[in-house]
């Protein structure tokens, strides 16, 4: 019977079918990844960092209620902190990114290839918001390296593997799906990004290692889990690939600090609640709250309680996903916005700008004459502010450097000037004034993230 319906089937396909065979072997029968692993397997590196930190000996550093008290007691005494993680290289002459995270202030980085091979690396560009860095492989020449893919035609329930260097053991091959895009609720190196996700197991050591599809081309560089009991429970994330390919590109035309096109604007994500009132028929989209007068948006036409919706036919629901699609466009891009108003839709041009340094930084060091001798000032502007991480709205005048006497009254670099006494400050030269005019008990009004503090100390 079988051998009927066989004969039967071939007579009736013609020509077209008459080529195929039956399978001959079970290894022809099964699905294997392993020719996929064979050729991407050899851009995928382990990363050995090295750091020296000052840390404090304290007495009461194991104590649970006076260490947290006594951080700062004792002298300082270098240690020397290791980190192991992956790279995935990125072009024939040693390009290779991974996170920044496992190099971030590394003293001295090996990379050491899927066949033994050992070289040493120098960091080109390294970002800790994005948490990702580029390396350059010294004298590396016709090295294997994996292609990028468009993130954006990634899509959920695509087969993927995780090649990576997970807890140490050795180059090790995972694989999963797509399980969700546009995850921006994660939070990874200094920011909330903006993340493929995967059911691939990614644990420590996968950092910096690469999620390939079944081409062998990068989507995207493994992060981060997300987990309870710190090992991998099905969710992890990957910095797409569109986004390392900026990088890369800022790497090459010689910087060494991610640059990122400026909005000049506070926003958030619409929900159910606030659709209604905005005239949205589906929540969604980005509501802008304030933008400053020098914004790109703003230039373009984008008024406050414009709602964004999307970006070159992109849809953004929240700031970060907003930031993403920006950041892969780079500065000087010109993008389509879709926005809603009042109801209606509207579109506008925006050219992508750097953040502009202005007003002037008016960046101040007091001298010996000065009672605060060392503590250097500056005035916050769009460009300092995205060189420092702060949030768009940070104004006033910044501590950059705290020097000894004003370590001594509680400065630290990053704190924010608001008022000595009761005197509103807007600009480093008052701020020395303010401070070597002070007499007796002084009060300092700081910002400090997210947490206002009065700093008190007697003169």
């Amino acid at each position: 019977m079988r051998l009927f319906l066989a004969l039967a089937l071939a007579l009736l396909s013609g020509p077209a079918l008459s080529e195929t065979r039956v399978p001959e072997s079970r290894a022809e029968i099964s699905l294997s990844f392993a020719p996929l692993v064979r050729e991407a397997a050899p851009a995928v590196v382990n990363i050995y960092a090295r750091r020296v930190v000052e840390t404090r000996r304290s007495p009461f550093a194991e104590d649970p209620f006076f260490g947290e008290f006594f951080r700062e007691f004792g002298q300082r005494q270098p240690r020397v902190q290791n980190s192991l993680g992956s790279g995935v290289i990125l072009s024939d002459d040693g390009i290779v990114v991974s996170n920044y995270h496992v190099i971030g202030q590394a003293t001295d980085i090996s990379v050491v290839l899927n066949d033994r091979r050992e070289y040493s690396a120098s960091v080109l560009l390294a970002d800790e918001q994005s948490d990702l860095a580029i390396l350059q492989l010294d004298g590396a020449s016709d090295m294997p390296h994996l292609p990028l893919r468009d993130s954006d035609t990634v899509e959920v329930g695509e087969l993927t593997l995780a090649i990576g260097n997970p807890f140490g053991v050795g180059q090790t091959v995972s694989s999963g799906i797509v399980s969700g895009l546009a995850r921006s609720g994660v939070a990874t190196g200094n920011m909330r990004g903006y993340f493929i996700q995967t059911d691939a197991p990614i644990n420590p050591g996968n950092s910096g290692g690469a999620l390939i599809d079944t081409r062998g081309r990068l989507i995207g560089i493994n992060t981060s889990i997300l987990t309870r009991s710190g090992g991998s429970n099905g969710i992890g994330f990957a910095i797409p690939a569109s986004l390392v390919a900026q990088f890369v590109a800022q790497a090459r035309d010689g910087q060494d600090r991610f640059l990122r096109p400026w909005a000049g604007m506070n926003g958030q994500a619409v929900d159910a609640d606030l659709s209604d009132g905005l005239g949205l028929a589906l929540p969604g989209g980005v509501v802008i709250s304030e933008l400053h007068a020098a914004s790109p948006f703003a230039v373009a036409g984008i008024e406050v309680g414009d709602v964004i919706l999307a970006v070159d036919d992109l849809p953004v629901n929240t700031p970060a996903e907003m930031i993403y699609r920006m950041s892969v466009r780079g500065i000087g891009a010109s993008v389509t916005v879709d926005y809603m108003r009042g109801g209606r839709p509207a579109e506008a041009r925006v050219t992508l700008i750097a953040p502009p340094d202005d007003p002037p930084r008016e960046e101040l060091v007091l001298g010996r004459e000065d009672r605060f001798e060392g503590l250097r000032l500056a005035r916050l502007n769009p460009a300092l502010r995205d060189e420092l991480g702060l949030a768009a709205n940070a104004s006033g005048v910044i501590v950059l450097e705290p020097g000894a006497v004003g370590a001594r009254i509680g400065l630290r670099a990053g704190d924010i000037l608001l008022a000595v006494g009761r005197y509103a400050i807007e600009r480093p030269s008052e701020a020395a004034r303010l401070l070597g005019q002070a007499s007796g008990r002084v009060a300092v009004q700081v910002q400090r993230g997210n947490r206002r503090l009065a700093l008190r100390f007697r003169v």
